[in-house]
């Protein structure tokens, strides 16, 4: 047969690609399932420790709970359904008939990974449109220990803007645009990379491109007085939107909500790197589903009846679950800053397409 052609045999490709997306949802149900329940033993006190919270809210609670579980199970349950398919063609002799008939190890495999192609632009869609509200939902409702959540109506409280050198601490922001009222402000006003005074305003108002406050108070760190300013105006410049910036979520907003708000953070002085691993990390995410079936590929090939198919298939686990180890861990380090947020979001991908490719070259081609 044509090694080029990825395809030989359009019947065989369907066949897999069946097999394969069949037990992929099989085992992400069971997953879903077990976790969901686990997750309620332990969560539903909590849910109904709030007066009047009966069975309504536990219903909300899974509803909210379900799509964060299927969006972070979903590449586990195609490496698990990689396994179980490849092991079942493979126990079948079905693999060795494949190959007999001069199918390359890349070609018994391409089935599998076109599917896993399109898995992962469900799961992007599915995460944009169902998951990230989820999430900012049910984070919200947390935070008020599963009460009524109060409408958000621009209240913003420790906001910190950078104004060229100087830095502006405001203890809250009410309202939005021009009528924002900014309350216990701070400016760390500084020189040569130093602390030189504080500027203290109680209360201030937008002044046409600056700020406008009363009654401040400014202290002069090196001689350690203070004195009263009375008008003063500040922050020439800073727009009331970056006032406005509460704290970002990025599991909790879409790609392209994401991008808007650390462009808005950037522009305030306030740090985005692991803002911008999150970012990447919800395009390289729903793609690690691709390399699941390279991952577990090495179940697939070698004679069944030698008794290491059991072996191949716990080596093919191994490798998916070193991946979500070194995802993780990638993505721990970019939020402290150790790691570029590119390189936190891709190197893991790209190193275990790397390792898969070398084994199954190595191994079958």
């Amino acid at each position: 047969m044509n090694q080029l052609n990825l395809f030989p045999s359009r019947t065989v490709a369907w066949y897999m690609a069946r097999m394969f997306l069949s037990r992929t949802l099989a085992v992400l149900f069971m997953l879903v399932l077990v976790l969901q329940t686990l997750d309620l033993l332990s969560e539903s006190g909590k849910v109904l420790a709030y007066p009047g919270n009966g069975n309504a809210e536990i219903w909300r609670y899974v509803g909210l709970r379900t799509p964060q579980i299927i969006a972070r199970f979903l590449p586990f349950s195609v490496l698990l359904g990689t396994i179980i398919t490849l092991s079942t063609l493979n126990q079948n002799s079905e693999i060795v008939s494949l190959k007999a008939a001069g199918l390359s190890a890349h070609q018994v495999l391409a089935p599998l990974i076109v599917a896993a192609l399109g898995v992962a632009a469900v799961s992007f869609i599915f995460n944009e449109r169902i998951v990230t509200r989820a999430t900012a939902t049910l984070a919200q409702w947390e935070d008020v220990d599963f009460g009524p959540i109060p409408i958000d109506r621009g209240d913003r409280t420790n906001v910190w803007v950078r104004d060229a050198d100087d830095l502006i601490r405001v203890g809250q922001v009410r309202g939005r645009g021009d009528a924002a009222v900014l309350n216990d402000i701070t400016v760390y006003e500084r020189g040569n990379g130093s602390l030189r005074t504080l500027l203290n305003v109680p209360r201030a108002v937008r002044d046409g491109a600056g700020w406008r406050g009363d009654n401040a108070t400014r202290f002069d760190v090196d001689s350690g007085t203070s004195t009263r300013l009375g008008r003063v105006r500040f922050a020439e410049g800073v727009r009331p939107d970056q006032f406005a910036l509460a704290t970002v979520n990025a599991d909790g907003m879409s790609f392209m909500g994401l991008s808007e708000a650390i462009d808005d953070l950037d522009a305030a002085g306030r740090p985005t790197a692991a803002l911008e691993g999150g970012l990447w990390h919800k395009l390289s995410g729903p793609l690690s589903s691709i390399l699941m079936p390279l991952l577990g590929a090495v179940a697939a090939f070698g004679i069944a009846r030698s008794g290491k198919l059991f072996v191949r298939a716990v080596i093919g686990m191994a490798l998916g679950f070193a991946y979500f180890v070194a995802d993780n861990f990638a993505l721990a380090m970019g939020n402290l800053g150790a790691y570029p947020p590119f390189l936190a979001a891709w190197a893991p991908f790209l190193l275990f397409l790397l390792i898969g490719e070398a084994v199954l070259i190595r191994t079958e081609e």
